[in-house]
């Protein structure tokens, strides 16, 4: 059974977290050079392995004691929330073009593309963090491959006016007080509980 409410708390945090991030950058790039159905396919590949890692090694944390559990994931919300913060900006990375523009060749480049640069990401910490906090897969494996897919989309159709309407400098912040909140909500659970 999936929970709505667990489903919408990850695909809001991982969306914002997402937002600022080089691989949406990277879509619209991708994007702007070709056939965005093509790009589309190969990302959103690429970025339901990386949920479905993601889920399954936070499932295994969830093995552990509770208190400990909840201590673990506050402590890595609160550093995530510190990347975020004190990261500085990422230039757009060169992109190599397929010589033709076939769907196998434009998917596979958006697919390599973000099995590469995702692999160990923020995003996907924090959607391990997600699957061991509430302790069901299945609703936030669905809520952060949307958050994703969404972002992937974003960046892969209308990237730049977004970032001409919301700065970048705001969306970082709001998902790093999202974080923020999580790891002190889970840390006071460690505490309390």
């Amino acid at each position: 059974m999936i929970s709505f409410t667990v489903t919408a708390v990850v695909f809001g945090v991982v969306f914002l977290a997402e937002l600022p991030d080089k691989t949406a950058l990277a879509g619209l790039v991708l994007g702007t050079r070709y056939r965005a159905s093509y790009v589309f396919a190969g990302v959103a590949a690429a970025f339901a392995l990386h949920v479905a890692l993601a889920v399954a090694a936070g499932s295994v944390l969830t093995l552990l004691p509770q208190q400990i559990v909840q201590a673990l994931t506050g402590v890595l919300f609160l550093g995530g929330a510190a990347v975020l913060l004190l990261k500085k900006g990422d230039g757009e990375e060169e992109i190599r073009k397929p010589e033709d523009q076939s769907f196998w060749k434009v998917a596979g480049a958006g697919f390599m593309l973000i099995l590469v640069a995702e692999f160990g990401d923020l995003t996907q910490i924090m959607t391990a963090n997600l699957a061991a906090r509430y302790d069901d897969p299945l609703s936030v494996g669905l809520g952060a491959v949307l958050a994703l897919w969404a972002v992937a989309g974003l960046g892969i159709v209308g990237g730049k006016a977004l970032m001409k309407r919301v700065p970048l400098k705001l969306i970082t912040k709001i998902a790093a007080l999202l974080m923020l909140a999580l790891g002190l909500w889970s840390l006071w659970e460690a505490v309390a509980g």
